[in-house]
């Protein structure tokens, strides 16, 4: 399911939420449990692109260089260069198999917000 601001929605699975619950630096609860099914609506999607490590830009840069001079590169550079390529191409791959992760931010109708939290603990109400 694909959230957008704006979209009202319900928790799938029941959510508690640990560690101390402050107020003026005082802790005043330990827990926070929400029921599946609470009902709210999303204020906020975040898309966050999967991070690339100095392999997969390495693999970029020297892709692109093989594919816009390697026709014109002497057999042995062209070579060197198609191995250290392919030595790259696991880290590339890898990398493009890595899904785009989305977080959203949902005021429940009680009045909780519940921030940074992925999508795929919401459906569609």
């Amino acid at each position: 399911m694909t959230l957008n601001e704006g979209l009202r929605v319900k928790l799938a699975a029941d959510l508690t939420l640990t560690g101390p619950v402050t107020v003026a630096g005082e802790p005043v609860a330990g827990f926070l449990a929400l029921a599946s099914g609470t009902e709210g609506t999303v204020e906020r999607v975040d898309e966050h692109q999967p991070q690339s490590g100095e392999d997969v830009r390495e693999y970029e840069r020297l892709k692109s260089l093989l594919n816009s001079f390697g026709h014109q590169m002497p057999e042995g550079s062209r070579k060197q260069l198609e191995e250290k390529v392919a030595s790259l191409q696991p880290a590339w791959t890898a990398f493009q198999e890595q899904k785009l992760r989305v977080t959203v931010r949902v005021r429940f109708d009680n009045g909780f917000v519940l921030d940074a939290a992925h999508e795929e603990l919401f459906t569609s109400a």
